[in-house]
């Protein structure tokens, strides 16, 4: 379960932090709010390519991070190992 990403220096995003918990969450916003940057970032963290179009100051680096929790069930154990 994705706990936390963090976008940094990416398309119109200077610096962005959101946090979930448990359950459905939902993003919501008027055109241009920024949507479908949040969820290109995390694409991003999923292995979609990247391009260097997307970098807000190219003086600065681009940092997208995520922290999930991977919950243990016994079925993946030899992934843990």
């Amino acid at each position: 379960m994705l706990e936390k990403l963090t976008i940094s220096n990416y398309a119109i995003i200077d610096h962005l932090e959101i946090g979930f918990a448990t359950g459905l969450h939902v993003l919501t916003g008027e055109t241009g709010a920024g949507k479908s940057i949040i969820m290109g970032a995390l694409g991003l963290i999923l292995g979609n390519r990247a391009e260097t179009g997307s970098i807000r100051n190219t003086d600065k680096k681009s940092v997208i991070e995520a922290s999930f929790l991977v919950k243990d069930d016994g079925r993946f154990s030899h992934f843990f190992e």
